[in-house]
């Protein structure tokens, strides 16, 4: 593999540190043989593991460095990472009405560069905005679109995300007993590929685990955990699960 793939892989596996030396030995690399397409991942790399350590100014700034190096090189496809951190932080910061914006400029980008896993990924995330800023059937369509195209192409990789959409849509609409499920479902997903997820979505998966410990108490949250362990995640949707009136709050 190549320095994207390596750092992308170790960074979902959790290796800080790795991805840490991994990225500064190669912004040293790129810049003295001129190569932008490497400075700009590993700066993006540096900005994905400022924000899981919880420093949003700092992957901010890497982000715009990268964002700096790519508008310089010309080649619009090296803008698609630094502009998916960019909607991130404004995202995780609470900035949910310029985050959309971001998510769907970005979706426009990735569109224009022929990438549709990337723009699965942003209408994901986009769904997240739309969630957070109370548009729970937006939330509810673009969830349902990004799910059906993971499960079609059989885009395994973002299984675990699908599920995670599925538990906080549960828990917005105070489903907690579905979302336990899924939460339980969506660690799954994640330990089966060996990964952990992004820093936005570990996020978003806390709350969702919070608020239904909170809802459902230990003992309640627990049994509901047990039974999503038991449920494959293409199974969990099927006949339109994840509405909140096939499944009623308890």
């Amino acid at each position: 593999m190549g320095f994207s793939e390596d750092v992308r892989a170790a960074f979902r596996r959790g290796e800080t540190d790795a991805v840490v030396r991994m990225s500064e030995a190669e912004i040293d690399r790129a810049r003295a043989a001129g190569d932008p397409s490497g400075e700009v991942e590993a700066r993006y790399a540096l900005a994905r593991v400022a924000i899981r350590a919880g420093d949003l100014p700092g992957g901010e700034a890497r982000a715009r460095q990268a964002l700096g190096v790519a508008l310089r090189s010309g080649d619009r496809s090296l803008e698609e990472r630094p502009r998916h951190v960019l909607a991130a932080v404004a995202r995780m910061s609470g900035d949910l009405t310029r985050a959309r914006q971001l998510y769907q400029d970005s979706i426009a980008l990735n569109e224009a560069l022929g990438q549709p896993r990337l723009v699965n990924s942003e209408t994901h995330n986009l769904g997240f905005c739309e969630l957070g800023l109370g548009n729970l059937d937006s939330a509810r369509t673009l969830f349902a679109a990004s799910r059906e195209r993971v499960f079609r192409n059989g885009w395994a990789d973002f299984v675990p995300y699908v599920c995670l959409a599925g538990a906080a849509l549960a828990s917005a609409h105070g489903d907690h007993a579905r979302a336990g499920r899924l939460v339980a479902v969506t660690d799954a997903a994640f330990a089966a590929l060996g990964q952990v997820p992004d820093p936005d979505d570990a996020a978003d998966l806390a709350a969702v685990r919070a608020a239904a410990v909170e809802a459902l108490g230990a003992a309640g949250f627990a049994a509901e955990y047990a039974q999503g362990q038991h449920l494959e995640p293409r199974a969990a949707f099927v006949d339109g699960a994840d509405r909140p009136d096939r499944h009623p709050p308890r």
